[in-house]
Formats: structure tokens, sequence, C-alpha cells
């Protein structure tokens, strides 16, 4: 499913009739289910922009409340150091909780920056509905070359296999996401599967990859240490599009502005998506936020990303009808 989001309205059909808004309001989303007897004109969007020709059967109002009561491990080491000062500095997360709820799922966000700056955050924005969500931070370039970067990932995401239950999350519902080149990492974790082997977990067994406009060929630094020029496209092993494959867990791409993002970055989640459908992946899609820039995108997906989490954590419980 493609879906462009408008004057930062998402119009999206489902089956049946069926539709669903986003509507961004100030500094708040909404979430908006909705089902229609009747359109007077066969322009859907433009009669929702219009607010003209519709007729409700039924209007859902449901407003992401983001919960309080969260508890924060901080400055947690995710792998061993063998004496390098710069691992045991760097190679750190922090989790926040809530420690009355039980079988929670997990978001693993890993910040952006460019592989070159940035550090760990847990994002407010995903701190609603119970979820547990774990900030990563990782060694940079030029310190490190870019596959130990992605290494560092993988490493945090083993780390979170092995111990999150401890602070009540359900290891059958981790989520991997990050923004840029957090987004990057997600991809190489859950599309290349010797990089979670190396720390005996299948990356199979993830619940959901969402890249936010996460670069999918090789990454900008890496072509930048090779000397390659910025707007020269690389495709190698470093390179999400290069894993691409039909089995991986499924995976919700957001992308910004295509006239906004940087370098391209909605064409390249373009042909990722397409990609993943030319391959027969059962559950991949693609959302456009327009009007938002690469870095505005970020706060404007959250809600997004908290509904993929919600619908897939529902679906995978047992006794679902879903």
């Amino acid at each position: 499913m493609v879906t462009k989001i408008g004057n930062n309205r998402v119009l999206q059909e489902k089956e049946g009739g069926k539709w669903e808004i986003v509507c961004f309001v100030g500094k708040s989303w909404l979430l908006l289910k909705l089902e229609f007897l009747c359109l007077i004109n066969s322009n859907l969007e433009q009669n929702m922009m219009n607010k003209t020709g519709l007729t409700f059967l039924l209007i859902l109002i449901s407003v992401a409340t983001f919960a309080t009561g969260y508890t924060y491990e901080r400055n947690v080491p995710y792998r061993e150091n063998a004496g390098d000062e710069y691992i045991s500095k760097m190679c750190r997360l922090d989790i926040a909780y809530q420690s009355d709820v039980q079988n929670a799922p997990v978001v693993v966000w890993f910040h952006g920056g460019g592989l070159t700056g940035g550090s760990r955050e847990v994002p407010s924005g995903l701190l609603t509905d119970g979820m547990i969500v774990v900030g990563v931070e990782y060694r940079l370039s030029p310190h490190v070359e870019t596959m130990e970067i992605v290494d560092d990932a993988a490493a945090a995401v083993a780390w979170v296999f092995d111990n999150i239950g401890k602070y009540g999350g359900d290891t059958s519902s981790i989520y991997i996401a990050g923004h840029s080149a957090g987004g990057y990492l997600v991809d190489m974790v859950g599309l290349d599967k010797k990089l979670l082997a190396r720390y005996g977990k299948d990356a199979d067994k993830l619940a959901g990859i969402i890249p936010f406009s996460g670069q999918v060929i090789t990454h900008f630094e890496t072509r930048n240490q090779r000397g390659v020029k910025p707007l020269q496209p690389t495709i190698d092993e470093t390179a999400p599009l290069y894993h691409v494959r039909p089995d991986c867990a499924p995976i919700l791409i957001l992308s910004g502005d295509r006239e906004k993002e940087l370098y391209g970055r909605y064409e390249e989640s373009a042909y990722f998506y397409r990609l993943f459908k030319l391959l027969g992946h059962p559950d991949v899609t693609l959302y456009e936020l327009g009007g938002f820039d690469h870095g505005t995108m970020r706060d404007a997906a959250f809600p997004l990303a908290v509904r993929f989490i919600r619908d897939h954590t529902l679906s995978n419980r047992p006794g679902s009808n879903r």
C-alpha cells in the first residue's frame, strides 16, 4: 500500500469502502476512522479537503494518548568492550518501560545523524500503549567504518532479545525503528540475516521494521569514506537495497515530501517499496508525508509507526482474528 499525505493529512483507502484519515493538528495527531455511506462526488480526496459531498455512517475518533508512569533505566552497556574505551562510551542504551505492564511490545529506536553524529534518545512520540522503547547509541564515523556501526545496531537488537523480558517486554513483538541514519541501520539489521545471526538471533523473528527516511542505497557517509561524490549512487553489500527479500518481517517505509526530502530520499524509498512488491512481500507499506522535510517528518510520522505496531501486535497475539 502506498499512501500520500497532503496538507498534513493522510487519506488511506481500506477494504469495503472504509477510509482512515490522520490529521496533524498543532503538535498533536488525531486518527479518524471513517465509514462512508455514500459519496456525491467521485473525487474523494477533493471532497475530503473541501469537506463536502460526504455522508458519514460512522465516525470513530481515536486520539493517541501518551502514557505516563514510565520508568527509565539509562546508560546500559549492550556489548562487551574488551578494554576498548570508545565501545564502552558509545555502545549503550536507555530503556523506558512501565513496571506494571507485562508482555509489552518493544521498539528499539536508532537516532539519526548521518552516521557521524547524534546521540541516543527515547522519543516521546513512541511512549504510548505501554510500549517499551529502547534508545540506542552506537559508534560513529570516522572513528569506525560503516559496517562496524551496523554491527553495533545488530548487537543492540540481540541484547534486547536476550534481556527485554526482565522489563516486561514481549520478545515476539520486537520492532526496530530509526530516523535517517537510524532508518538505514534498521533496514540493514532487518534484511541482512547474517548480522543478527552472528549473535545467535534470527532477523525473521522481528515483528516489524520501520525506517523513517532511511537511505537504502550505499550510505552517503560510506561513499564519502571511499571518495565517491554525494550524488553518485552506489549499491553494494552495505546497501539495504542489496538485501531486499520477500520473507523479512513486515515493513513500514516512511518518507518526507519528495520535493523536500534529502537527496531524493523519497525516490529511494519508492524503489525500495516496489522491489518488495515485485518479490511478493506480503506486508509492506510506504507513506509519503506531504509538506514535511527530512527533519520534520520524524515527529510527524510517529503516530503512523504507533498504529503499525498496535495493529501488528494485536494480529500476532494468540486467539486474534485479525
